[in-house]
């Protein structure tokens, strides 16, 4: 992408790291830090959910396609109605949208705890309830990715992602790990029941926070014609378009392994539900080892380059992951898959942050989510369906391919976008009010 763009902090590492190193700079933001903190002991529990209602699937159904069918329930909503969560986070106040989503998420949580420990629980509230916390996320996403902005300005907005996707997947290493042996000590119920109880810190967190007002100021119109407005930006710009395409490309073809490692877990690699937790903590921990190398950056330079090889990458190692019949060499490789999915993904985000407009930013990261999330119940749906036909590991190869095609393709267009990209930046980081060394010095197109 922009490879020729170096923001003032590039220049400058401690400008905005303070006393702090510079891989945690984002964290001199009291705000940021009772996000942070807050966050990562939910993200825990969410992690423990996940493991734990995907277990209950499987155990209630021993099936693939309703694997499948269940992350399509979950998922779906955020792609129907996140456009409308992006307008939403534009026009009021993100950190009482963030709360008012966690506390949804909680009380989803208690009910399904509630059901699965007094032993009611049944398939189709599993699908309900998983459609709920759908559209709570369809609004919580793109208001807690703009919120980041809010958070700790535009000189650490880098920083700030990924050290979220770090946050992010160490919980990633840390839940599946407890909820593995959860489900397989006291069942599902009390992995419900901890999340459930986990949304008090973040909550808490987001209520301590002092932020200024922040007032509307976008034109008149209907939210419709806004929310169009929004799609109209990123069908139009060329980077952002080539960004959004490849994650909801990487999303429907590829992310479907996820869904499907229950499979993986029990019939292939014959290692249960405390198989399960260390086939996913193992995908976290090059996931956060992902995020963490993408936080020890200070600039974008370079990191369209770092999309397209990560996707490659991606692809590359799922496909090794598909034909292995070991389970710790099965392991061994969902390490480099999490790293290369998750700098694809925080990079991918870090980009088009660093190129959108403030007040199109909710309704671009709606977009984002849309083809993160909103993409995968595609995705999860046609692959649970296709492994109980082929099986799920030449479900999971053919995914593969396609995500390596999807690097090669995306490669092609970053010399077609690179001078779009790095002109948007500029815009950006002048309208933050910070002086762009590209306007001062030097315009080179890294070629």
């Amino acid at each position: 992408m922009s490879d020729s763009i170096t923001p003032t902090s590039a220049l400058n590492p401690n400008s905005s790291g303070g006393s702090l190193p510079a891989v945690l700079r984002a964290l001199k933001h009291r705000n940021f830090q009772l996000f942070f903190s807050g966050q990562l002991i939910s993200l825990v529990g969410t992690w423990m959910q996940s493991i734990a209602e995907a277990w209950l699937v499987y155990r209630l159904t021993g099936s693939s396609l309703l694997l499948g069918s269940v992350g399509f329930a979950s998922q779906i909503p955020v792609f129907l109605v996140a456009p409308i969560g992006g307008i939403v986070a534009d026009r009021y106040d993100r950190r009482r949208i963030v709360i008012g989503t966690q506390v949804a998420s909680m009380v989803l949580a208690s009910i399904l705890a509630a059901l699965v420990l007094s032993h009611h629980i049944r398939i189709w509230h599993i699908f309900l309830l998983a459609s709920l916390l759908g559209v709570v996320n369809a609004f919580d996403i793109p208001g807690r990715q703009a919120f980041l902005v809010d958070m700790v300005g535009k000189e650490d907005l880098m920083n700030a992602i990924a050290l979220n996707s770090s946050m992010f997947n160490g919980a990633r290493i840390i839940g599946p790990a407890i909820g593995g042996i959860l489900v397989a000590k006291i069942g599902e119920g009390w992995c419900f029941f901890s999340n459930a109880v986990s949304y008090i810190a973040v909550i808490a967190g987001l209520l301590m926070m002092q932020v200024p007002h922040r007032e509307y100021v976008g034109p008149p119109g209907s939210h419709l014609s806004h929310i169009i407005e929004g799609f109209r930006f990123a069908r139009q710009t060329g980077p952002i378009r080539a960004l959004l395409m490849l994650l909801g490309l990487v999303s429907l073809v590829a992310m479907p392994y996820a869904i499907l490692m229950p499979v993986f877990a029990d019939k292939i690699l014959h290692g249960g539900a405390r198989g399960l937790g260390i086939l996913m903590g193992a995908t976290g921990v090059g996931a956060l080892l992902g995020a963490l190398t993408l936080a020890s950056r200070s600039g974008v330079r370079g990191l369209g380059r770092w999309v397209a090889i990560s996707c490659g990458g991606f692809g590359f190692f799922l496909a090794l992951f598909s034909f292995s019949r070991h389970f710790w060499l099965s392991t061994a490789l969902l390490v480099p898959v999490g790293f290369c999915m998750m700098l694809q993904m925080s990079s991918s985000n870090t980009l088009i942050q660093s190129m959108v407009p403030d007040h199109l930013r909710g309704r671009v990261m709606a977009l984002y989510s849309m083809m993160f999330m909103g993409m995968a119940p595609f995705g999860a749906f046609f692959g649970g369906a296709l492994a109980d036909r082929i099986g799920a590991p030449l479900t999971i190869t053919f995914g593969a391919l396609a995500c390596l095609g999807g690097a090669l393709w995306f490669g092609l267009q970053l010399p077609k976008i690179r001078v779009e990209a790095r002109r948007l930046i500029v815009a950006q980081t002048m309208a933050g009010g910070e002086p762009s060394v590209e306007m001062t010095s030097r315009v080179v197109e890294d070629r």
